[in-house]
């Protein structure tokens, strides 16, 4: 049991770089390169997670120092965050911080009460595209794509 008990002292020493840091930044690259925005939210909440994982052991390490356990919990964590299989960074960010946080939610006084509610809920570059879509069209045509989507809705329901 010499070798592979060391191996269990030490796998977070092992197996941590490679998940929490060598695994994420070659995900980050590709994700800079591909056109979706699914895979940036991942990453860039991943990288914000992680960094608060990191102040936070920096600010506590003389508390963590007496936890054992506490190398693991991270990496557990961190694996939760990072795995395609769970994408913990992304459930977070999609039922925690978006919540709270609206970075850039803010929409023109211009638009009806109901058209600044449906703009909220866009991504950024969404809204960006509605409201060039708007200056060109007019307000009267986003209204009446807003009630056909949602008489589609409704239907489905």
């Amino acid at each position: 049991m010499g070798a592979l008990g060391a191996i269990a002292r030490h796998l977070d020493a092992v197996i941590g770089p490679g998940a929490m840091l060598l695994y994420p930044l070659y995900a980050s690259m590709r994700a800079i390169e591909s056109p979706s925005t699914l895979d940036d939210q991942q990453w860039l909440t991943y990288w914000v997670l992680y960094s608060f994982i990191t102040l936070f052991e920096l600010s506590c390490w003389k508390i963590l120092q007496w936890l054992p356990f506490w190398p693991y919990v991270k990496l557990l964590f961190c694996m939760w965050l990072v795995l395609p299989i769970f994408n913990g960074a992304a459930y977070i960010y999609e039922n925690f911080v978006r919540k709270y946080v609206k970075v850039g939610s803010h929409v023109s006084s211009n638009y009806s009460e109901g058209q600044r509610r449906v703009l909220q809920m866009m991504s950024l570059d969404a809204r960006k595209s509605v409201e060039r879509y708007i200056e060109k069209y007019g307000p009267d045509s986003f209204d009446r794509i807003v009630k056909a989507a949602e008489k589609e809705a409704k239907k489905h329901y």
